[in-house]
C-alpha cells in the first residue's frame, strides 16, 4: 500500500508534484558580494534534492538590490548571475523534484546592516530597537515598480530552469505589510479596506502570471494571521485566500507571524519548555497553523501547503488523508536531517530526531529560567535561528550538520558572518 505522503499532486496549471513533502523556504545568506547565487547554493540544494522532498522552495530571492532581508540574499535586479541561477536550478532538481523560487521584498524588515533606508506602505517603524531604520512611505511609482519587479524575477526564474515560483506574502515582509492595518495606514487605493490592502498582492500575482504563462506553477505564502492586535486576522486571510483562488494560483502555503510577533518560531507554546507531543493530539500540538486550514481551504479552493511544527509521520499522514493539507512543509528538520523526507515517505523514519529536544534543554542554551522572560524569548529564539543558519552553511559546504554546536557559539558565528557579508557588499543607495 502506497504511503499517502508518497502520492502525486496534480496542480491546476498541469504540473505534478511527485510527493506531498516540501522543503519550506529558509533564508540562506549564501550570495556573493554582488548578490548572485554561488556554488554553495548548488551544493546545498543538490543535497536537499537527493533527500526526497517532492518540492523545494528557495529562501527569499530579492527583487531589488537596494532592499534586502539580510546580507547574503540572492537578488535578481540587473546584476547578472544567469549562469549561476541555471546551475542552482539544475542541482536543485537533480532527483526529479520541483524547485520553486520564492520571490520577496522585505519592505520595512530590512536590517540596517543591509539597507540604509527601507520603504513600506506607511512610515511605521519596527519595534526592535536599533536593528531597523524607520521606513519611508512608498509612492505610487514605488508601488508600480515593485509589482513589475516581482514579475520580472518570476520570468527570470522560469527562463533559468526553476520549475515554479512562490510569491512571499507572509511573515511581515512587504506584501504582508500592505495586508496589515498595523503597517498600512494609507488612505488611497492601496490602503483602508481589505480590498484595497490586498490590491498589491493581487496585482503582483496577476503580473507574475502574465510573465510566466498559464502552465507554470505560481504559489503564494500567506499569513493565517499576524497575531498582533489590530493586524491581519484569520477572517482577513479567508477572504484573501478566496481572491487568490479566483486569481488562479496553484498552491497556497499557510504560515503566520511577523518579526514583532514571531509565531512561526515560537513552536513550543507560550512558556519556554519543551513539550513531548502526546499521541491523541499530535497534529494539533505539532502543526500549529493546521487549525486554520479548514476555513482557508473552503475559501481558496486550491491545494494548501501547511508549514510549521510537523515532526511525526503519523501527524503528516493524517493531515493529508483528512484533506486539511495537500502538502506538508518542513523547514528546520531538513537543516539537520536532509534525507528525512525520503525516510518519511518509505516508512523507514517515524519522526524527526531527538536533536530538537536537546537543542532546547541542553547546556548550549543562552539563558535559563532565572533570566527575565523577555531575554529568554528574544535571545533564545535568536540563538536557535542562528543555530539552524549554521547547519545550512555546513550543508552548503558539502559537510554534515553539527548537532553538537551550542546556541551561544552559533549566535557568535552568525553575527560575525552577517557583519562580514554586509561589509563585503557593494551598496546601491535607496
Amino acid at each position: 500500500m502506497t504511503n499517502i505522503l508518497g502520492t502525486e499532486l496534480r496542480l491546476a496549471c498541469g504540473a505534478v508534484l511527485p510527493n506531498r513533502i516540501a522543503k519550506a523556504a529558509m533564508t540562506e545568506g549564501l550570495a556573493d558580494a554582488d548578490d548572485r547565487a554561488t556554488d554553495r547554493h548548488a551544493t546545498l540544494y543538490r543535497r536537499w534534492s537527493r533527500g526526497g522532498a517532492g518540492l523545494l522552495i528557495t529562501g527569499n530571492v530579492m527583487v531589488d538590490r537596494r532592499y534586502l532581508e539580510r546580507p547574503g540574499n540572492v537578488v535578481i535586479d540587473g546584476n547578472g548571475g544567469q549562469a549561476q541561477l541555471r546551475e542552482w536550478a539544475r542541482a536543485g532538481t537533480e532527483a526529479g523534484n520541483h524547485l520553486w523560487m520564492q520571490i520577496s521584498h522585505p519592505g520595512r524588515q530590512a536590517t540596517r546592516t543591509s539597507t540604509r533606508q527601507p520603504m513600506s506602505p506607511s512610515d511605521v517603524q519596527l519595534k526592535l530597537a536599533g536593528m531597523f531604520a524607520r521606513p519611508r512611505a512608498m509612492s505610487q511609482a514605488d508601488i508600480e515598480d515593485a509589482v513589475q519587479r516581482y514579475a520580472r524575477v518570476a520570468e527570470v526564474a522560469r527562463d533559468t530552469g526553476f520549475t515554479g515560483v512562490q510569491v512571499h506574502g507572509a511573515h511581515g515582509y512587504l506584501i504582508s505589510q500592505f495586508l496589515s492595518p498595523v503597517t498600512n495606514r494609507r488612505t488611497d487605493q492601496w490602503g483602508g479596506s481589505l480590498e484595497n490592502r490586498a490590491r498589491f498582492l493581487l496585482e503582483t500575482v496577476n503580473a507574475v502570471r502574465g510573465r510566466v504563462g498559464a502552465d507554470f506553477p505560481v504559489a503564494v505564502k500567506l499569513n493565517s494571521a499576524d497575531f498582533q492586535k489590530g493586524g491581519f486576522t484569520l477572517e482577513d486571510c479567508v477572504r484573501v485566500a478566496g481572491w487568490l483562488g479566483d486569481a488562479g494560483i496553484d498552491l497556497l502555503e499557510i504560515s503566520g507571524g511577523t518579526y514583532e510577533q514571531p509565531r512561526l518560531l515560537d513552536h513550543q507554546g507560550q512558556d519556554d519548555t519543551y513539550v513531548e507531543p502526546q499521541r491523541e493530539s499530535t497534529r494539533r500540538r505539532e502543526a500549529y497553523f493546521l487549525e486554520y486550514a479548514g476555513a482557508i481551504q473552503d475559501s481558496a479552493r486550491v491545494p494548501l501547503m501547511v508549514t510549521g511544527g510537523f515532526r511525526t509521520r503519523v501527524a503528516m499522514e493524517e493531515a493529508v488523508s483528512t484533506g486539511e493539507a495537500a502538502v506538508i512543509g518542513l523547514g528546520r528538520p531538513l537543516c539537520v536531517e536532509p534525507e528525512l523526507s525520503r525516510g518519511l515517505i518509505d516508512g523507514a523514519v517515524q519522526s524527526a530526531g531527538s536533536w530538537e529536544k536537546e537543542l532546547r534543554l541542553g547546556p548550549g542554551r543562552l539563558f535559563g529560567p532565572a533570566s527575565p522572560v523577555y531575554l529568554i524569548k528574544f535571545f533564545n529564539v535568536q540563538g536557535e535561528v542562528a543555530w539552524f543558519y549554521r547547519q545550512i552553511v555546513k550543508l552548503s559546504q558539502g559537510q554534515d550538520p553539527d548537532t553538537g554546536l551550542s546556541l551561544r557559539r552559533a549566535l557568535g558565528q552568525h553575527l560575525r558572518s552577517e557583519l562580514r557579508l554586509s561589509r563585503g557588499r557593494t551598496f546601491r543607495p535607496a
